[in-house]
């Protein structure tokens, strides 16, 4: 039985350290971290909900898991844990930049087809006065570590290491789904379109990776997309809507054009721009810097 488990060099072989990454992290360190952001909101005030504290404090969880899931396998591996898509030499430098970029205008398009099409009205701004730049923060802050702990979850050491055993492509769709699963089965009211929504864009963060040779671009895009959508449009998310949210947003119409309970990101006008995206980053990084070692 020893080589189904250990390769040519002695180490376990690819697809059962991305296995044994994904265990540890998921049925051990996540379910303990849960009970200590329990703890720790309580003297804190910080109450569930779509607010970015709330999110701010269970994402900085989540980052901790990954940091130390990442770090044994770099041990283990004798590699640098930003070696695995996030050199820190390059973070939030133009990789970040474009793909932030990229991240609000995908979101704008949507939110312009919908109020072209009737299915959204603007009545003003929500938040008002000295309180909209806290809020613009508070709201940065949590949408970088948004950006930053899914990134390093899901597509840095696990997903680089299935590529390595099973090829890009069907690492990209195991991600993808486990990625959805993971929103499916732990976010109030979502339905099979969402469900497209989340895979079509699991699979273009995936791409990006293949084509940039670094993780920093879906870390830009995944940030501002989610800035987008909580704070500036204020979109509903699983029957709640953010706390502090820029705009004052009414929603009208079919949820096939309006996402319904799930907003935006669960919205038909998603799949053209998901598309267009793809086609995109094909068109501007046709010569990717190899990212395996």
């Amino acid at each position: 039985m020893r080589p189904l488990f250990i390769d040519s060099t002695g180490k376990l072989r690819y697809i059962w350290r991305a296995f044994t990454f994904f265990a540890l992290g998921t049925w051990l360190l996540f379910p303990l971290i849960e009970h200590l952001v329990v703890l720790v909101a309580k003297p804190l005030h910080v109450r569930p909900g779509l607010s970015p504290d709330f999110i701010a404090l269970n994402d900085s969880a989540d980052l901790v898991v990954a940091f130390v899931c990442t770090g044994i396998f770099a041990l283990y591996e004798h590699r640098r844990m930003d070696s695995y898509g996030l050199l820190l030499h390059q973070a939030f430098g133009r990789r970040t930049f474009e793909g932030a970029i990229s991240g609000i205008v995908a979101t704008a398009a949507v939110a312009v087809g919908m109020i072209v099409l009737g299915g959204m009205h603007i009545n003003g701004f929500s938040a008002t006065g000295g309180s909209v730049a806290v809020w613009a923060f508070a709201w940065l802050g949590a949408n970088i570590l948004i950006g930053l702990s899914e990134e390093l979850w899901w597509r840095s050491y696990l997903q680089q290491t299935l590529w390595k055993s099973i090829g890009f492509w069907p690492a990209s769709i195991v991600i993808a789904t486990l990625f959805t699963a993971d929103h499916y089965f732990f976010k109030t009211g979502e339905n099979v379109w969402d469900v497209i929504t989340l895979m079509s864009l699991s699979l273009l963060l995936s791409y990006s990776v293949l084509r940039t040779g670094t993780l920093w671009f879906a870390v830009g895009f995944h940030a501002a997309f989610d800035y987008m959508q909580l704070f500036v449009i204020g979109t509903p998310n699983g029957f709640r809507l953010p706390v502090g949210r820029l705009l004052d947003v009414r929603f009208d119409g079919p949820a096939w054009l309006t996402g319904g309970a799930l907003g935006t990101e669960a919205s038909f006008l998603m799949y053209p721009v998901i598309a267009a995206l793809c086609l995109y980053v094909r068109w501007r990084y046709r010569a990717s810097t190899p990212l395996l070692a």
